[in-house]
């Protein structure tokens, strides 16, 4: 039974996530406008937002090593002063030069609310805020209450018209950061775990799942949100007024399946979820570069929307049940600067193919990518699940 400790803890640690998720909301939708109103090339942003993803990933290597040394709590702070100073150097900054700092502190948000270096720090101590018989529920409302907020922030970056406001933007982004590093301050000291612990320990059980990770984020680097938005903007004019209420509604709908994601991974186990979700969303991808105008692009992405995002708190909810309570924030590190190194690869990629006009590259590629992840993930794993999993299904959990 979850005690108020915990539900305390809980509770903070969502407030921070609400708060961090609206200005990811916000920047996602922005970001490829704000650079492009700084007169960056294509090449130049899609490196930026490669910059961005990699650091994202690869810091929370860094961020787990600094829990295991210094506390959770004291890392997640300092990590929130990593979102004000990003913040402040896309506000600041001109030519590609500040962009690719305020990228390398791993906090500029291409990826939406599920990547960067609070993420392994974070998710470590989720699982010290719940108990064992609500932990795929809890991922699920992390990733819920992420997904609203993120809503809430794309909608209001409709007001991103032009380069002063977006300025206005990542000022309030940076100031999210100073509050969302305030707050890990008070949590409780249960929330740090067992630090006489290995931060790393054994690799075996997470090679072969980071394979596959790799090959999904290789294709999801391809056509992250940033990415996505600012190829509607190259291909169809699109402007922030018209893709921050669309994503927001994208946002929506993805929390809504979110909430049921912890109830399908408890009737039908982990590895079920995560593939049955996950795969028509990629064939929707490879439908994209179809569609004959805006309206059709964002219908189908609506669509998407609604299954694309199911994985994610089945996914962490996988690894963190699959190694000892000790090394889950590594555990998670270590597979998400996996997928970070492959999903930094994808926007470069995509710069290129808008700069040639090649734009259905991106989608056909990652697309394909992404299916060949799900059958690899079914294939090897189904027969394997997490320590608070009844094996192959858990249809008897009410």
């Amino acid at each position: 039974m979850q005690t108020n400790g915990q539900r305390h803890d809980f509770a903070l640690l969502i407030a921070s996530r609400v708060l961090r998720a609206v200005g990811f909301g916000f920047a996602a939708v922005l970001l490829g406008v704000h650079l492009q109103s700084r007169l960056l090339t294509p090449v130049e942003i899609g490196v930026v937002l490669a910059v961005g993803l990699s650091a994202a990933s690869l810091s929370g290597l860094l961020a787990a090593a600094a829990a295991a040394r210094v506390g959770r709590r004291a890392t997640l702070a300092a990590i929130g002063l990593l979102m004000a100073l990003c913040g402040l150097l896309l506000a600041i900054g001109t030519g590609p030069v500040l962009p690719s700092l305020a990228a390398l502190t791993g906090m500029m948000g291409v990826a939406g609310t599920d990547l960067g270096p609070f993420l392994p720090v974070e998710q470590a101590v989720l699982t010290q805020a719940t108990d064992q018989m609500r932990r795929n529920r809890a991922f699920a409302r992390y990733s819920v209450t992420g997904a609203l907020a993120g809503a809430v922030g794309g909608v209001g970056a409709g007001g991103g018209s032009d380069l002063a406001r977006t300025e206005i933007y990542f000022e309030v982004f940076a100031a999210i950061g100073v509050i969302t590093g305030l707050i890990p301050l008070f949590l409780s000291s249960k929330v740090e775990g067992d630090r006489h612990g290995p931060i790393f320990g054994s690799i075996r059980p997470l090679v072969g799942l980071s394979a596959l990770f790799a090959v999904d984020s290789l294709g999801n680097g391809l056509v992250v949100n940033s990415v996505v938005i600012f190829w509607l903007h190259v291909r169809f004019g699109a402007s922030p007024a018209t893709l921050g209420p669309a994503f927001a509604l994208m946002s929506l709908l993805g929390a809504a399946s979110l909430e049921l994601s912890g109830r399908i991974a408890d009737r039908i186990g982990l590895i079920n979820t995560m593939v049955l979700t996950h795969l028509p969303s990629n064939l929707l991808l490879l439908a994209v570069p179809f569609a004959p105008g805006l309206l059709w692009a964002l219908a189908i992405l609506v669509v998407r929307s609604l299954v694309v995002q199911m994985d994610q708190p089945a996914r962490q909810a996988y690894i963190v049940s699959i190694v000892k309570p000790g090394e889950r924030a590594g555990a998670l590190a270590l597979t998400g600067a996996v997928r970070g190194v492959a999903n930094g690869v994808g926007p470069v990629v995509t710069g290129l193919a808008i700069q040639s006009a090649a734009l259905g590259i991106p989608f056909f590629v990652g697309g394909t990518l992404k299916s060949l992840y799900d059958i690899g993930l079914y294939l090897g794993y189904r027969r394997r699940p997490g320590d608070h999993e009844v094996p192959h299904t858990i249809k008897t959990s009410r």
